[in-house]
């Protein structure tokens, strides 16, 4: 392996990330319950290729030889999260404690390996059931099950677990499976839905905060948003101006609330009529103090006016330059530029950056390697923006690549492989790729 010319700071955290639904699989083993996701993968079209996460990595079967292969790069953190429909099959009432024994055991073994785990309570996925009852996030009474749902978990885990994030990406949740349709459930509702949903898992967010410090008085909270480096395309003043909404739309109006106490002044005018009931005491109860901010970042956004996301009425950009399979533009600077933006706007106490990766489909070799070399460069050159930003000034205390093994990658099923671990989908056979490797050399200058 090249030298990578990185030395970690101690007390810094390096993992991969994972998410339920896109690698365990079994999902109708030990009495799981049907979540979003079972559903939405049988919608003809949904899925490319009209794949299913039924199998996925089968880590549910698999996940002590996954840890092993963690054990073996030698990286101190895993971040990873819980299927609710695993644990609370409907969503509320009875609890499956296989489920739940699961997580737990799966907790046990990290902290004999001494691998920090790092749990995410909701990553995209929902009870079937509570998406039937009053359309999931659109029913403002969802916070309190998803209140339930947290108690039991944190009181059977808070013992162990002391890094809890909420949600992860909520913009990603609300608009892509409320207004897009490109996520579960799959609907096509309009924005003032997106924005209904995103108020719903803020208003959750901020119930369950309380809830995790009741039960776990050590643990560090935090949730986690998608946030982009924006630029204009131009300097004419309409791609300026439309930088500026694509701004408030995917990073302002999730960041604000948290750290401010009210949504984005110019983005409530903007949205106008389209805008959620907003109830007293809504606001303070979203505003709760948090440990952490979990960033994560995957390109910037060159941004011009156009007529995408209307009434945001943007077009995203595509510079010259390198892109990953997915059609993303590959900017290391990218992270460091949003790590500094984020800290010059909002009183961060912590950051970890909980997701940064790159879609490269590299086989294995003859020699039974996988050498995927744009993924070595990428991680490298995107961990030294991360401790850039850090020898600066910005709190940034952990690296989570994304992700740990190639999985299901929502609507793109298996096409896209960002993992570190090569999957053959096939034989379930793990293969520890360059990336990895990388990792584990990184992780050693500590």
């Amino acid at each position: 392996m090249e030298d990578h010319g990185i030395k970690l700071p101690k007390e810094f955290y390096l993992g991969t990330a994972s998410a339920a639904y896109q690698i365990e699989g079994a999902t109708t083993q030990d009495e799981r319950g049907p979540s979003i996701w079972d559903q939405y993968v049988k919608v003809p079209g949904a899925i490319e290729n009209g794949d299913t996460g039924d199998i996925a990595c089968d880590h549910y079967n698999r996940w002590r030889e996954d840890l092993e292969i963690m054990k073996h790069l030698g990286l101190n953190a895993y971040r990873f999260s819980i299927s609710w429909s695993r644990v609370i099959p409907k969503g509320r009432g009875k609890l499956n404690k296989k489920g739940l024994d699961f997580y737990s055991q799966l907790v046990d073994v990290l902290l004999e390996y001494k691998i920090t785990p790092f749990v995410t309570l909701n990553h995209f996925d929902l009870p079937q059931k509570l998406q039937e009852e009053g359309g999931g996030w659109l029913r403002r009474g969802v916070h309190n099950d998803f209140n339930e749902y947290t108690d039991i978990v944190t009181q059977e885990l808070g013992d162990r677990v002391k890094h809890w994030t909420t949600f992860n990406e909520p913009w990603e949740l609300a608009w892509q499976g409320y207004h897009t349709g490109e996520d579960a459930p799959g609907l096509k509702l309009g924005v003032d839905a997106a924005l209904e949903a995103s108020h719903n898992v803020y208003l959750s967010h901020g119930h369950v905060v309380q809830t995790i410090r009741d039960n776990v008085p050590d643990a560090e909270v935090g949730i986690v948003i998608h946030l982009n480096h924006v630029e204009p395309a131009t300097k004419n003043p309409k791609d300026i101006a439309a930088a500026k909404r694509w701004e408030g739309c995917q990073n302002r109006w999730y960041l604000d609330p948290i750290y401010q106490g009210q949504y984005p002044e110019d983005m409530m005018k903007l949205y106008g009529p389209l805008l959620p009931e907003i109830q007293p005491g809504d606001m303070e109860t979203i505003n709760q103090p948090l440990d952490y901010l979990g960033l994560n970042m995957y390109r910037r956004s060159v941004i011009s006016g156009g007529t995408d996301l209307a009434p945001v009425n943007i077009k995203r950009v595509n510079p010259p330059g390198e892109y990953s399979d997915m059609g993303w533009e590959i900017y290391p600077k990218g992270l460091y530029d949003i790590l500094k933006w984020t800290d010059s706007n909002y009183p961060t106490k912590k950051i970890y950056v909980t997701e940064n990766g790159v879609a490269c489909n590299d086989p294995i070799t003859p020699d039974g390697r996988c050498h995927d070399t744009r993924r070595v460069t990428y991680l490298r050159e995107h961990i030294k923006q991360a401790l850039k930003a850090r020898e600066e000034g910005v709190p940034v205390h952990g690296y989570f690549a994304w992700s740990t093994m190639d999985n299901f990658e929502w609507a793109y099923g298996y096409n896209m492989r960002f993992g570190v671990i090569h999957i053959d989908f096939k034989t379930q056979k793990r293969t520890i790729k360059n990336s990895a490797y990388l990792l584990q050399n990184i992780a050693k200058t500590q």
